[in-house]
């Protein structure tokens, strides 16, 4: 029997990419998921590969930089089933600018989803994690979220966000019933960079073709990865030998970590939907 058999799972981001993955994972493995995206028909595409057979599953159409949408899914969840065991805060977008050349209107989109969405599923979530035997909390970062990228700073600022904040939720939950991860994807091929705004000049369909360039990992990957994570309680998961390198040569080379890592011509995200 897996870890997660019988257990409750809470996924944001679960209409594609990593967040389908861990959906479809989880439910063969018998656990109850809860699901979210902002895209009905990216979430609809999602359940319609669930076999509800196995395990329950509950979805919910919502943006999670809504505070209140998020804080209602949760206090609905509460009072249906009391309490879950896993939650995922996966949910995430892409935005390529220069800072000199960046709109505030898309640096705030993205920090809403990437960063906020994160502390709204953390603080919305906790209390039900507090009345699992064994609470699980991820919430996901990037290999950005350890090295400056030229025209990804607004994602960096949001993933470098992440990790801080985990860390030091992980230090405050110490001791306690709720393990906590930070998980630094590589290059996942997903959506991300298809999917990202900003003032690239080429369609969405070439900045895909590009990214999967150096995306190495598949979602499924990612997936299998951050369960065992869950399993074996790591507080940090790196994904990918692009993560293990980047995380290596940022130890090594703090500051001139950038001889080594060449900026690639789509670098527009590698990590969440």
């Amino acid at each position: 029997m897996a870890y997660s058999t019988g257990r409750r799972a809470v996924i944001t981001g679960a209409g594609s990419g990593i967040g389908r993955a861990l959906a479809q994972q989880l439910n063969r493995e018998g656990c109850d998921v809860y699901l979210n995206d902002i895209n009905p028909e990216a979430l609809a595409e999602t359940t319609a590969g669930l076999d509800t057979s196995r395990a329950q599953v509950h979805t919910r159409n919502l943006d999670v930089a809504d505070r209140a949408a998020m804080h209602a899914w949760a206090d609905e969840i509460a009072a249906q089933v009391g309490h879950v065991d896993i939650v995922v805060n996966n949910a995430g977008v892409a935005l390529m600018a220069l800072v000199e050349d960046c709109d505030y209107d898309n640096l705030d989109w993205l920090m809403q989803i990437n960063f906020y969405g994160v502390v709204h599923g953390t603080q919305a979530f906790l209390p039900l994690l507090r009345r699992s035997a064994r609470g699980h909390l991820v919430n996901i970062s990037s290999v950005f979220g350890m090295i400056g990228v030229p025209t990804q700073s607004a994602y960096n600022a949001a993933k470098f966000a992440v990790r801080g904040y985990t860390e030091a939720l992980r230090q405050e939950m110490a001791g306690s019933n709720i393990h906590v991860c930070c998980v630094h994807p590589g290059g996942i091929d997903t959506n991300i960079a298809r999917n990202a705004r900003g003032d690239d000049a080429r369609s969405a369909d070439e900045r895909g073709a590009e990214f999967r360039k150096v995306a190495r990992t598949s979602p499924a990957s990612a997936a299998a990865q951050i369960i065992r994570a869950i399993e074996k309680r790591k507080p940090r998961l790196l994904i990918g030998t692009d993560a293990k390198l980047i995380s290596l040569l940022t130890r090594l080379f703090p500051v001139s970590y950038t001889r080594f890592i060449p900026a690639p011509d789509s670098a527009a995200g590698t990590a969440g939907e």
